[in-house]
């Protein structure tokens, strides 16, 4: 007798038998079936990939935006900060270098509760500060500036000149935390989650910020000089009107990335702190005590090797900045020539914001980090020995530009190997602290670059403050190649070396 079939056993013959039939005799409708339903479906993932670009690409060209606005107005007031003060106090630079060191030492003091703010606060309200507090004493300064260069009378009169000098330095001290605060918040916080952990994406904005950064550095310093070569007053004017008429724009642009990125809106980890019910000496002792701890754990990290490389590139004079465009003058270099090799070095400077990121995807941002550095200071070694040997001023002039400006490609090419590695390897909630760290560092090494050219103030004395800049530049190179190693356990491929010896052979 035979056994009976059950529903389940005659449901799978009949899937069998289908099976069989479809893939013997009528498995085509079947197929055009699903191959037509995975075709619709990576139309629309192909769909869906192209409005996330686009969407992408806006929301990148606001953040631009914002960052253009903060950047250029910071260039541009930066440097004719200096030169509205050489107006109105002539034949002494005094004045200038008080408001560059308090400026400086402003960005070093404050580092600790700089890092704690990006770390805790609100990221729109943050930025919003920043620009506001940026613009407002930007305008203060040019106020207190106009009435010296309005009523040059107030230069003889020793207590209101000093109350003007207060005032520019108290200015200079918000404008440059503020601007420290925009600059780091963006750069290594927003930027990185913008990206949303897209490698290329990350590694394309890098480097158009730093572009924007290079393009503002070149042009913002030419354009305010070339008004103030026409009239000092209307230059102040410029730069009061620029400063207030880009703030809305600003203001907004940044909002909309904000409203954008649902990532950039998720509360921090990070606790914020409120010292304010605490006493004066209760809050000196916590905000030592802070200092220390967020120094000791950022000299333990395992990028502080990376991050201290970058900061001790600070330390020179070798760039076409103020100590080296004065010796420049004195060896007898038209300022119309100078303004030729700042433009030279500026697309040696932009160039590398192309390299850098198609190196970095090539060989890694570890392994390119170590090829620019040594690129930089074997330009740096040999713009010494421009200095140094018995050679007419003009020979001497013309090898330190060259190489110099050569060396602008290693330097920002290292500047974003390194930025990429501290952005990807330091945890979201410690970016601002690590960050303040750093940047205290760089504004430390300004300083003693500042202060080195005060010492050796005479042109023929300058060969010594660059000898301290080459110096500088050895030792970042020795500190990150200890890095390279202990992170990939060598520095060069001996083996492959001894495979191409033998091959060759």
């Amino acid at each position: 007798m035979a056994a009976p079939v059950s529903s389940n056993d005659q449901r799978s013959s009949h899937d069998d038998d289908e099976f069989t039939l479809n893939h013997t005799g009528s498995q085509e409708p079947l197929l055009a079936g699903r191959i037509s339903e995975d075709a619709g479906l990576i139309q629309l993932e192909t769909e869906d990939e192209s409005a996330a670009n686009k969407d992408f690409i806006k929301i990148s060209r606001l953040l631009y935006t914002s960052h253009f606005l903060s950047t250029w107005n910071n260039r541009v007031f930066e440097f004719g900060a200096f030169l509205f003060l050489a107006g109105a106090i002539p034949n002494t630079l005094l004045p200038a270098s008080i408001y560059a060191l308090s400026a400086s030492a402003s960005a070093v003091i404050f580092s600790q509760w700089i890092g704690q703010r990006i770390d805790s606060a609100n990221r729109l309200s943050l930025i919003r500060q920043s620009i506001f507090g940026q613009r407002l004493a930007v305008a203060a300064a040019c106020a207190v500036l106009s009435l010296l260069a309005w009523v040059p009378s107030l230069t003889n009169d020793p207590v209101a000149l000093a109350g003007a000098l207060t005032a520019l330095v108290a200015m200079g001290v918000v404008e440059k935390v503020c601007a420290v605060t925009n600059l780091i918040s963006v750069e290594r916080d927003w930027v990185v989650i913008v990206a949303g952990g897209d490698e290329s994406r990350l590694r394309r904005l890098n480097s158009l910020m730093r572009r924007i950064d290079l393009f503002c550095k070149l042009m913002g310093p030419l354009a305010i000089s070339l008004v103030d070569g026409v009239s000092p007053k209307v230059a102040i004017l410029v730069t009061t009107g620029m400063t207030l008429v880009s703030l809305p724009v600003e203001y907004f642009a940044i909002a909309r990335v904000y409203k954008a990125i649902p990532a950039l809106r998720i509360p921090k980890d990070a606790p914020s702190r409120d010292d304010t019910v605490l006493g004066l000496t209760a809050r000196m002792s916590s905000w030592a005590r802070a200092t220390t701890t967020n120094f000791k754990w950022y000299t333990s990290h395992h990028v502080f090797l990376a991050s201290l490389s970058l900061a001790l590139l600070y330390i020179t004079v070798l760039s076409f900045s103020g100590p080296m465009t004065v010796f420049l003058l004195a060896l007898g270099v038209p300022s119309g020539a100078l303004c030729g090799i700042r433009g030279v070095s500026a697309l040696f400077e932009l160039s590398a914001t192309w390299i850098a990121p198609r190196t970095m995807k090539r060989i890694g941002p570890v392994r390119s980090g170590i090829w620019f550095l040594n690129w930089q200071a074997f330009c740096v070694t040999a713009a010494c020995l421009c200095l140094w040997l018995d050679v007419p001023r003009i020979w001497a002039a013309t090898g330190l530009v060259c190489t110099v400006a050569l060396s602008r490609l290693g330097l920002w090419g290292f500047d974003l190997s390194a930025q990429f590695l501290i952005q990807d390897e330091v945890a979201e909630p410690d970016r601002g602290r690590f960050s303040t760290q750093e940047s205290a560092l760089q504004n430390l090494g300004e300083m003693v670059a500042f202060g080195s050219t005060i010492i050796f103030s005479r042109p023929d004395q300058f060969r010594y403050p660059a000898v301290m800049s080459a110096g500088a530049v050895g030792l970042a190179a020795i500190l990150y190649a200890t890095f390279v190693r202990g992170r990939r356990g060598h520095l060069v491929h001996w083996e492959k070396c001894a495979c191409y010896s033998r091959h060759d052979n």
